[in-house]
């Protein structure tokens, strides 16, 4: 029992940040603070985090704190929708049409290749 309650304290000590985090990019997000939206959803997208990835992808979908790139907004699309999130995948669906074939493999290939970081 004692070893439970050690491992739900170490957890809720290591989600918690990122959950703030989150919660302060959603908070900028709607707002319209682009830039310290992106500033706190990209870390989290880094380290795989499928809803953060999936914002990332908006964002440069739609030029909102980036400048627009549809390479990064399909690629980060791409890596959400990998995780389950069915929106991600049909915005990548949706952006596609707007790509060159050289753009889409590009973001694929860059999507292939991603890895988390620690």
């Amino acid at each position: 029992m004692k070893s439970l309650v050690l491992v739900l304290v170490f957890l809720a000590w290591f989600v918690t940040p990122a959950i703030a985090d989150f919660d302060a990019g959603m908070a900028a997000y709607q707002r319209g603070d682009y830039v310290t939206a992106f500033r706190e959803f990209k870390p989290l997208a880094e380290k795989g985090a499928a809803q953060a990835q999936n914002i990332l992808g908006v964002m440069y979908d739609k030029s909102q704190g980036v400048p627009q790139d549809y390479v990064q907004a399909h690629m980060w699309f791409n890596l959400a929708a990998a995780q389950g999130v069915k929106q991600a995948a049909e915005a990548r669906d949706r952006l596609a049409p707007k790509m060159s074939s050289a753009q889409i493999e590009e973001a694929q290939r860059l999507a292939r290749e991603w890895k988390p970081k620690k």
